[in-house]
């Protein structure tokens, strides 16, 4: 019997497996007996680009009720080695360590947060990073919003002013209230770039800045991070703010399984693959996600996000079980590119384009965001073997639309 392993249940590894799933059902009786089988930490599917909301209490869809319906085998356990010469991977768990082989293996492992050896961040600062991150960090402020009030306990300190750092940032307001800590308040923003949303550019940055005003978040700009304290946090200004809430979104890494493999990898540690999510080099080997890094439109590489992780892990579990049996492989181009950037209360910024030419903002751009974060980037729920086949299937989604 033939199997595919797919290290990794995020957005990649998810759509990998149910993309494999279908292209086996496709094939049929000739592929019936080939085992799909998906390796990860966690029981559950991540909607990650959720983990700096509020509500938490539908970002953590059971593995089983997407891989079951479709006859996909899942396992927690983390993975410690790969060996593609002998495709063999070293797995362990709470019962041991266990070498499973593998016909065809599928990468998709994702990113983590960069978490640099600054004094105290570790044992004080909070991140976004995962689910269980994120649930940690909504029980710290559930706490304080049980303590009396002090300057430290109302002050946010968000590090980074990258995507995820604004999302954050703007989300914080509601977060505070939802706690129970009510009146005011302080969220600073700290980067050491010179503006906020450096990669946003000319047309998206006033943008930002005129919601994180609104919102009343303030900014320390071309300042780095000196320590985290348990109440407060030191830059290199030589400044000390009391917060008791740090939270880390300051850059991203592929997966360090990456450098396990025997091939170059680019300036955030991704693999470069194919069209077809081949790792180059490396028979039998595919990769998908933000582990994985390919000329998407032959000219702008892939963006660490779901918008290219999904398609990109349909491709990839179409095209493992397409190779394991002789079949023509699919690739996949994409031709747009557009970010949805929320801002919280204020609303949303939408762009288009590599240049991130502003499409809408504000309230409608609200609404694509929550079309996007509650609705397009769900796999259906309802066990439906056919609707979860129809979803995996190795297409390109348009652009969101706008809404008004």
């Amino acid at each position: 019997m033939a199997r595919v392993l797919v290290l990794g249940a995020g957005f990649a590894g998810l759509w990998a497996a149910l993309g494999a799933a279908r292209k086996r059902d496709e094939i049929g009786p000739l592929a019936k007996d080939t085992e799909i089988l998906v390796i990860d930490r966690n029981a559950y599917h991540n909607i990650r680009v959720r983990n700096y909301e509020v509500d938490l209490g539908d970002v953590a869809l059971p593995l089983q009720d997407l891989l079951d319906p479709v006859g996909v085998r899942h396992r927690v356990a983390d993975v410690t080695a790969i060996d593609p010469a002998k495709r063999e991977v070293v797995v362990k768990t709470g019962s041991g360590a266990d070498t499973l082989t593998y016909d065809r293996l599928v990468l998709t492992t994702g990113s983590e947060l960069v978490r640099p050896a600054i004094s105290g961040l570790a044992a004080h600062g909070f991140d976004v990073d995962t689910f269980e991150a994120a649930t940690r960090l909504n029980t710290h402020l559930a706490a304080l919003g049980r303590q009396p009030p002090s300057p430290a306990r109302a002050t946010v300190a968000v590090v980074g002013a990258g995507f995820t750092g604004i999302e954050v940032a703007a989300e914080m307001p509601a977060k505070l209230a939802h706690a129970g800590i009510a009146g005011d308040h302080r969220i600073i923003l700290i980067d050491p770039n010179p503006v906020v949303g450096a990669t946003f550019g000319a047309h998206g940055r006033p943008v930002i800045s005129e919601a994180l005003a609104a919102l009343g978040v303030e900014t320390r700009l071309n300042v780095r991070v000196s320590a985290v304290g348990a109440d407060s946090i030191t830059l290199d200004s030589g400044e000390i703010i009391p917060a008791a809430t740090v939270v880390w979104c300051a850059g991203m890494r592929a997966s360090p399984l990456a450098a396990v493999l025997p091939v170059k990898r680019d300036a955030l540690g991704r693999i470069p693959v194919d069209h077809c999510m081949r790792v180059e080099g490396l028979n039998g080997v595919f990769a998908a996600g933000d582990v994985a890094a390919c000329l998407i439109d032959g000219e702008h590489p892939t963006v660490m996000s779901c918008q290219f992780a999904r398609p990109m892990g349909r491709f990839a579990g179409h095209n493992v079980v397409a190779d394991l049996f002789g079949e023509p492989l699919l690739p996949l181009n994409i031709d747009w590119y557009v970010t949805v950037l929320d801002l919280g209360a204020w609303g949303a910024l939408y762009t288009t384009g590599w240049d991130r030419e502003v499409r809408t903002t504000g309230a409608a751009a609200k609404l694509t965001k929550q079309t996007i974060n509650q609705q397009r980037i769900y796999p259906p729920r309802d066990g439906d073997r056919a609707a979860l086949f129809a979803a995996a299937a190795p297409t390109i989604q348009k652009a969101p639309p706008t809404r008004k």
